[in-house]
């Protein structure tokens, strides 16, 4: 048995040892146009699947989810927050989901089933955030439970929507609104927009060294 218990312990010393050489030469690219091997993508997926749901079973979900109300507000915070990683109907890609890694997942697509997204792990996923994946928690930013609720009525119905449809519901929305913006005043949803500062104008750069690229009809 003491065999066993140092062949166990000398094993386990070994590995700590090699993954401690590996972190400190380097080895590991962090770089996010790196890709996880397939074994490392699927047990983070894993595990983060397994976290999630061990975390979202006392969740009530609300009542009035359905609510047109709720799917209204839902819409202007989505298209403040969350369109341009998770696109919205018809859209194409973005330039910051195409350099995110995971890359975030499309959320205006077709569901398989009717009801198939998961109202609870939206809530939490919302609300808390995913490590290391671009994910943030608004709930730090100060976005109350109601407004993250609204947001994930929005997500419910968002993909049977057209991109008319979503377009015409976000202008119906308050556009960002929500609890706990302090410092971010804005004109929607009864903020007051500062005035702006007067911008004071500069000649154009010419020559080799202006910089500009072009994203089909997107120039910066």
């Amino acid at each position: 048995m003491n065999k066993l218990l140092l062949g166990a312990l000398a094993t386990i010393g070994l590995g700590a040892a090699t993954a401690g050489i590996v972190v400190v030469a380097g080895v590991v690219d962090v770089g996010a146009d790196t890709p996880h091997s397939s074994f490392t993508y699927q047990a983070l997926t894993f595990a983060r699947e397994r976290a999630i749901a061990s975390r979202t079973g006392e969740i009530q979900i609300p009542a009035d989810l359905a609510d047109p109300e709720r799917v209204r507000r839902g819409a202007g915070n989505y298209a403040a927050m969350c369109v341009n990683c998770h696109l919205s109907p018809e859209a194409p890609d973005s330039e910051i989901r195409k350099g995110l890694y995971p890359t975030p997942p499309n959320l205006s697509e077709k569901p398989a089933a009717p009801s198939s997204r998961d109202a609870a792990r939206d809530f939490w996923i919302i609300k808390h955030g995913i490590k290391a994946s671009g994910m943030p928690a608004w709930s730090k930013g100060g976005m109350e439970d109601e407004a993250i609720w609204d947001l994930t009525a929005f997500l419910q119905k968002m993909p049977l929507l057209s991109a008319t449809a979503y377009e015409q519901l976000v202008a119906a929305s308050d556009g960002h609104s929500h609890g706990g913006l302090e410092g971010h005043e804005q004109g929607h949803g009864g903020h007051e927009e500062a005035p702006a500062a007067p911008v004071e104008e500069k000649p154009v750069a010419k020559g080799k060294n202006a910089h500009s690229h072009d994203h089909g009809a997107h120039k910066h």
